[in-house]
């Protein structure tokens, strides 16, 4: 299964890690069943989809991992356009069926103070969770591999693990409808200066092939935005 691990060893992995890195992050989960979800993305507290914000302008590249060809194109996490409904393969980027995940990075093309990183998904069933770590570079450490592959820990490369994310419920019947996620320093102040964002993705469920998340957009607000 390549460098994606199972569902019960990742909440293992975010129980031994949490305390570290909950100290200086803060992550903001909302849902939105499919009763009440719409095109609008309209969180209580997880700001709505930006059209002008960092990400808008960053190179998207696939690092690890093969895009299910019923999906978009990396584009999609970065263009504005929204899904209008919850099954909308061509509006969200996904995974092939039957893998587990994969990794995505995104470059600034410069060092750029970020503020807040926010993310979208939307299904109607268990590919509506978002499940992945985040991690972040400058790109100024001597060891820095821009694109390591799954077997390699970005930790050992120049990467800095920013938090990890689960938005999955205690009953994946519930799983369904629409994910918003805001990640931003606890303390205030931004998440630090960083060129690169590495998105290391995991499946939401391994009862079948179809356990990939369906990534509406990615948002990166840069400090003072």
């Amino acid at each position: 299964m390549k460098h994606w691990i199972a569902t019960a060893a990742f909440t293992l992995a975010m129980l031994l890690v949490q305390t570290t890195a909950s100290q200086t992050t803060k992550v903001v989960t909302e849902h939105n069943s499919n009763a009440t979800a719409t095109a609008a993305f309209k969180f209580k507290s997880v700001p709505s989809p930006a059209k002008d914000d960092a990400a808008a302008r960053a190179k998207i590249s696939l690092v690890d991992g093969e895009l299910d060809g019923n999906g978009a194109d990396l584009s999609a996490l970065n263009d504005g356009m929204l899904p209008a409904e919850a099954d909308e393969p061509a509006r969200n980027l996904f995974f092939n069926a039957g893998t587990g995940g994969g990794r995505l990075r995104f470059d600034f093309g410069s060092v750029t103070e970020i503020a807040q990183v926010n993310t979208y998904s939307w299904h109607p069933d268990t590919r509506g969770p978002q499940v992945y770590r985040l991690w972040a570079s400058d790109g100024s450490d001597a060891k820095f591999n821009p694109e390591p592959k799954g077997n390699i820990d970005p930790a050992s490369c120049g990467w800095k693990l920013i938090t990890l994310v689960d938005t999955r419920s205690k009953q994946p019947a519930d799983d369904g409808g629409q994910y918003g996620v805001s990640i931003s320093n606890g303390a205030g102040g931004s998440l630090g200066k960083y060129r690169y964002l590495l998105f290391d993705c995991y499946v939401t469920e391994t009862a079948d092939d179809f356990g990939n998340t369906f990534y509406s957009e990615i948002d990166v607000i840069a400090a003072g935005k």
